[in-house]
């Protein structure tokens, strides 16, 4: 064997796991939506859980992704770390399928059979022209994600037929066969070696993979390879482990560590089966006779099936055994409505799916509590207390607190997505920066409040029944701007601005009406600049739930998103029948009760 040869191996090598990530990564993006109806599906039976595990790893081909993604789950609180188990089990058996399609090496087929379409040397060019047609001349989104899995596919083979030409002269190599020959010998070496390679390229799939090519040779038997197999196990769990551990709750770390305790069981099962099927002569056929691609193949699943199966009834018991591993964090003093950022664990980030809809239960959070903000903020505007204004501040520090990290989060996600992907997380940036806002806003009124409450003041009795009516219009405006994030709702969206157009007209109605009660004496100059204060803040409280119900149309609406102020502009001067209609509608609703309460007036005085 040659250093040209080296060099081909390695090159091969690098091709093939990077067609192994390019597919990989396609394969996830493409099965986002798919996983996420899938978890959804998970009860605390492990058998339905090792079934979707099972499928995912399968589909997405890593188990380490599925594991990784799994754990960010149970961080985020979507799912139990109970229900995680019966994932882990599945993830390590569909993580085999790699294999059973890279032994398509040791397909033969005559010349001119139709089989040969499967042999490697011709669907490695196959998939990388399939891919770069529907990369390159049939653009969208879905066809862009086909393209990257078939070019994966190609490379990944291409590499593949690199590293078995390239160590094909080692088949006639003596050292080559007595270090295979001593591997058979001294499986302790074999499982530490197996363990290391896994380690390092971070894949068990990419490394059976190469055990494969190597198979090629001829030189691997049953007694060679088993224990770098199982060593291949462990190797590739204490990454996945990591993975988890890192920033995680003890119980995404659990299922780290459950991943480790059952290939621990696997590597027991697994060698005391060899030691007793080797006693009692039935491994004797295969001991020592040359391997092929898919005889590692169907070791690597049978060992994983048989394994699996066995445990599958004792997941309880490895349930307590991690929780005993792994213990619960200290108590933190931190308040529980902060660890909201739990959700947004960067593991799901191999889910844009998942990782999506986890910043919209953060964030539905955030709208809450601006909403609820804005709603105690007017009642201390009616009648102030001090209970009800601490409340505001410490949910506007959770406001701010959680706006950050949904940001932060975000941000990295950008990098990671395109196409419709990235404008939803766009979309997520915007909404929560005007969410964020409507508390800042809200804690201004309620500073508004504490003015009034400082100087012993308080609104006229007209100036009171104004401010309700305003409060009643953007009551509406704010609920529908919520509706509109929490349920994807176009139909919420459409109907704010219309709202938000009279509270903007009330606004300059009730701006008139109290400049006129300054000049006659009704009211007291200094309430007077608060009240006109108020003005200011509720009306950009609505301009927040205008830019939210813009967004959210713009989502739907592909012409909108081109140009959003066009949009609007269009809306004001009437060109949207249902637009005005709404606006007439709500003109009249509120005209009405701001007529009633100057009446009420009117008939106080008399």
């Amino acid at each position: 064997m040659t250093i040209f040869n080296v060099i081909s191996l390695f090159g091969g090598l690098a091709l093939f796991l990077y067609g192994m990530r390019l597919m990989g990564n396609g394969l996830s993006q493409g099965s986002s939506d798919a996983f996420k109806r899938a978890i959804r599906k998970v009860t605390n039976n492990p058998v339905i859980g090792f079934l979707v595990g099972l499928l995912v790893t399968a589909i997405i081909q890593s188990s380490t992704a599925t594991i990784v993604i799994t754990s960010g789950l149970v961080g985020a609180g979507l799912m139990t770390f109970k229900q995680s188990i019966g994932i882990v089990l599945g993830a390590n058996v569909g993580t085999t399928v790699t294999g059973q399609i890279i032994r398509l090496l040791d397909l033969n087929a005559s010349e001119g059979s139709f089989l040969n379409f499967f042999k490697p040397s011709t669907l490695a060019p196959l998939a990388a022209i399939i891919g770069i047609i529907f990369i390159m001349f049939i653009k969208s989104e879905k066809t862009g994600t086909a393209g990257q899995i078939a070019m994966g596919f190609g490379i990944l083979f291409t590499g593949l037929l690199n590293m078995t030409a390239a160590v094909a002269p080692l088949s006639s190599e003596e050292w080559f066969i007595k270090m295979f020959t001593g591997v058979s010998r001294q499986p302790l070496i074999g499982f530490v070696v197996g363990a290391a390679a896994a380690f390092l390229i971070q894949s068990s799939s990419a490394t059976i993979g190469i055990l494969q090519a190597l198979a090629t040779t001829g030189a691997l038997s049953f007694s060679s390879v088993y224990s770098i197999v199982i060593g291949i196990y462990m190797g590739d769990c204490i990454t996945t482990f990591i993975v988890c551990s890192i920033g995680s709750k003890a119980d995404a770390r659990r299922t780290g560590a459950a991943h480790i305790l059952f290939n621990l069981c696997v590597v027991f099962l697994v060698s005391v089966g060899v030691a007793i099927c080797r006693g009692t002569g039935v491994l004797d056929p295969i001991w020592d006779t040359p391997i092929t691609s898919g005889g590692i193949a169907n070791m690597h699943t049978i060992f994983r099936i048989c394994c699996a199966v066995i445990i599958l009834p004792f997941t309880g018991l490895l349930e307590k055994t991690t929780r005993r591993i792994v213990k619960d964090a200290p108590v933190s003093d931190v308040p529980e409505q902060f660890h909201d950022a739990e959700l947004l664990d960067k593991a799901l980030y191999g889910s844009p799916a998942l990782a999506i809809s986890s910043v919209r239960k953060a964030m539905i959070r955030v709208a809450m509590a601006a909403e609820h903000n804005y709603h105690r903020a007017h009642s201390l505007i009616q009648d102030y207390s001090e209970g009800v204004a601490k409340q505001i501040y410490e949910d506007e520090d959770f406001i701010d607190f959680m706006t950050d990290h949904i940001n932060t989060y975000l941000v990295g996600l950008s990098d990671l997505v395109s196409g419709r992907t990235s404008d939803i997380v766009n979309y997520n940036i915007k909404c929560v920066l005007e969410f964020e806002r409507i508390g800042d806003l809200s804690l201004n009124l309620a500073q508004n409040a504490l003015e009034l409450k400082e100087k012993n003041m308080k609104l006229s009795p007209v100036a009171r029944r104004e401010m309700e009516v305003l409060h009643n219009t953007l009551s509406e405006v704010l609920d529908r701007a919520v509706a509109a994030y929490r349920d994807k709702s176009l139909e919420a969206a459409k109907r704010i601005e219309p709202v938000e157009e009279v509270l903007d007209e009330l606004c300059e109605e009730l701006r008139a009406n109290h400049i006129s009660r300054l000049q006659t004496g009704e009211c007291n100059v200094i309430v007077g600049s608060t009240f006109l204060d108020m003005l200011v803040n509720i009306e950009r409280i609505s301009d927040q739930c205008s830019n939210i119900g813009v967004y959210t149309v713009a989502l739907f609406d592909p012409e909108v998103a081109g140009d959003q102020h066009e949009y609007l502009h269009r809306l004001h001067r009437g060109e949207y029948e249902d637009f005005n209609a709404l606006y007439d509608a709500a003109r009249e609703k509120y005209s009405n009760l701001l007529n009633l309460a100057e009446q009420a007036e009117d008939l106080k005085e008399e």
